[in-house]
C-alpha cells in the first residue's frame, strides 16, 4: 500500500531531488516521450521553493518515493502556462496550477491517480482558490512511437471533473527520446471549478 506525504514550505525542497528523477524516468514514457537531464530537472523545480502557494505530494512504497505530484498558484507558474492562461477570462490568482503528476509503473492501479489530484485540489482550496486548472501533451494518433494499446487518460479526467479548455492551448519545447534537438509541444489545458464541488 502505497503513503502519500504533503510537502509545502521548507519540506519541499528536500525531495525535489527525488521529483526530477522521477520526472526523467515517467516522462520518457508516451505520450511525453521526455529526454531529460537530472541537474536540469533540479533547476526548473527549484522555483518551488520560493513559492508560499506550493505543495509536493510524494507516493512513498516501504519508504522509498516511487511517485509525486506537484502544483502551485498559476500566477506563480512557468511563463509559458500562465501566459497563455491569461488569454482566458479567468483571474490566475483565483486559479491553482497541478504540474507534474509521475508513477512509476509497478506502482499503478492502487490509486495514486486520484490521491495526487485529491491533495492537491484539497490545498488548492485551503488557499481559497477557485479554478483547478492542468496541462496535457497532444501527440497526433499516427506517431511512430505511440505503443500499441496506449489509452488516453480523458476519462480519468472527466471523471475528476475536469474538461477541455477549448482554444486555450501553450506551447512547451523539449528533446524527444528519438531527436537531437528540442521541438515545439502543444499543450492541452484543462480546469475544473472547485467551487462546483
Amino acid at each position: 500500500m502505497l503513503e502519500y506525504v504533503v510537502h509545502t514550505g521548507d519540506d519541499i525542497a528536500p525531495v525535489l531531488p527525488d521529483v526530477a528523477r522521477l520526472r526523467i524516468e515517467v516522462f520518457r514514457e508516451w505520450p511525453w516521450l521526455y529526454d531529460g537531464e537530472q541537474a536540469q530537472e533540479e533547476k526548473a523545480l527549484a522555483g518551488y521553493c520560493a513559492c508560499d502557494s506550493s505543495i509536493v505530494v510524494t507516493a512513498r512504497a516501504d519508504g522509498n518515493v516511487v511517485g509525486a505530484a506537484t502544483g502551485l498558484r498559476m500566477d506563480h507558474a512557468d511563463k509559458g502556462y500562465s501566459e497563455a492562461f491569461a488569454l482566458t477570462e479567468l483571474p490566475q490568482d483565483q486559479t491553482f496550477y497541478l504540474a507534474e503528476s509521475v508513477l512509476l509503473p509497478e506502482h499503478r492501479g492502487q490509486g495514486a491517480g486520484h490521491a495526487f489530484f485529491a491533495l492537491r485540489e484539497r490545498h488548492a482550496l485551503a488557499l481559497g482558490l477557485r479554478w483547478a486548472v492542468f496541462c496535457s501533451v497532444i501527440r497526433p494518433d499516427d506517431h511512430p512511437l505511440k505503443p500499441e494499446g496506449a489509452r488516453s487518460l480523458d476519462r480519468f479526467w472527466l471523471g475528476r471533473g475536469y474538461r477541455p479548455l477549448l482554444g486555450v492551448s501553450a506551447e512547451f519545447r523539449w528533446k524527444d527520446i528519438d531527436d537531437r534537438a528540442r521541438s515545439p509541444k502543444p499543450m492541452q489545458f484543462w480546469i475544473r471549478d472547485l467551487g462546483a464541488g
